[in-house]
């Protein structure tokens, strides 16, 4: 039953969407995900290569589908399809109730495009349209990353009938460029007569991703640093830059979704184009489980957390409304940054460039995973 004081069911009553970010099979065919939907308030999922090579690497739950499929003669790819086909379909059906609860706002489930293709615009927006058809459910969000391929290709297929998850977001610039994109197409669809409320969309910030980074510059600056005044800047710097960056990207948001432009898409369908903060799981151990979510709660946000973050929250988070909270400190924060020598920019863009690498790596790592065990299978 429901705990009416399960902090993971009261940041909806902040306005923010608490979504997961993880899927498998056993967690569909166990209940498990029914249970999270009913008991902590879950609003949606978010899945990635990464989560798909854990789930069939270390498992026998695909074994079945592997072998069979296998012998129909489906090559690795395929066989993905296959797969993911399946468990993305199962978990829109179980969010589907949300869905048409939320009037379309809420329920969705994310599915990952093909991450070698980060960098080329034509072949993304067809595995958009590709992906929408394949999994054929209205819940269903394509997660095109927010290279400059990709957020070319988001346009097209915003504009074209596909909700999409723009993902690996790091800087603030490139916020702006998602959101205006987002904007643009919906004043695209206005012109050419399209609906607009059947489109959804978030852009994905990751965040502890990016005091990973910059923390361990620090350290290694004040291994060699002898001035006191820039030791202490350097120490207060620490752990402070992620969450900065999710409160002036909210602030950015605002500009955004809050205006006379948008008001005037809005008043025609147009759903505001949310801020996700993904990679919410706190990395040091010097700072509390909880420590992002806490921090970077609001109206009309989402949060992802990963299966170590979510009974840390149910059990002691804080839900509040603390995103608007310590706007004059995050851009402190920045102008610190700057002053020690730390590039942002640059910063963001290599966590980018290495966010598409990471998952490209998975994404190998799971087709490999698939091959390996096809050919066990099918030839035992």
């Amino acid at each position: 039953m429901a705990n009416a004081n399960n902090p993971l069911r009261e940041l909806h009553k902040f306005g923010q969407s608490f979504w997961y970010d993880s899927l498998s099979r056993d967690m569909i065919a166990n209940g498990d995900l029914k249970r999270m939907v009913e008991d902590d308030g879950l609003r949606g999922i978010t899945s990635n290569p990464t989560i798909f090579q854990q789930a069939i690497a270390s498992s026998s739950l695909y074994d079945e589908t592997i072998e069979r499929e296998g012998r129909k003669g489906k090559n690795k790819e395929e066989i993905f399809d296959v797969i993911a086909q399946k468990d993305i379909q199962d978990a829109c059906d179980i969010l589907r109730p949300v869905y048409d609860a939320s009037h379309g706002t809420d329920g969705f489930i994310s599915l990952e495009e093909n991450p070698h293709i980060a960098h080329d615009v034509k072949m993304s927006i067809s595995e958009g349209y590709r992906l929408k058809e394949l999994v054929n459910r209205p819940n269903l969000l394509v997660k095109v990353p927010a290279t400059p391929a990709g957020i070319a290709a988001t346009r097209e297929l915003l504009v074209n009938g596909v909700s999409v998850n723009n993902t690996l977001m790091f800087s603030l610039d490139n916020y702006d460029a998602v959101a205006e994109t987002y904007i643009s197409a919906m004043e695209e669809r206005a012109k050419r007569g399209l609906p607009l409320d059947e489109i959804a969309s978030v852009a994905s910030m990751f965040v502890s991703r990016i005091d990973s980074n910059i923390d361990g510059r620090i350290d290694g600056m004040l291994k060699t640093e002898r001035d006191e005044v820039r030791r202490k800047e350097l120490q207060v710097l620490r752990g402070k830059v992620a969450i900065a960056n999710g409160k002036l990207c909210y602030l950015h948001y605002k500009q955004f979704f809050h205006s006379a432009r948008f008001k005037g898409l809005e008043e025609k369908g147009a759903r505001p184009q949310r801020v996700l903060t993904a990679s919410t799981s706190t990395k040091d151990p010097n700072f509390p489980d909880t420590y992002y979510v806490d921090a970077l709660i609001a109206p009309e946000t989402v949060v992802t957390m990963a299966p170590a973050t979510v009974p840390a929250f149910r059990d002691h988070g804080t839900p509040g409304n603390t995103m608007d909270q310590g706007v004059d400190a995050a851009m402190e924060a920045f102008r610190l940054a700057e002053k020690v020598g730390i590039d942002l920019n640059k910063t963001m863009q290599e966590l980018q460039d290495d966010g598409v690498g990471k998952f490209i790596a998975s994404y190998d790592d799971l087709l490999q995973a698939i091959e390996k065990k096809r050919k066990a299978l099918v030839t035992a």
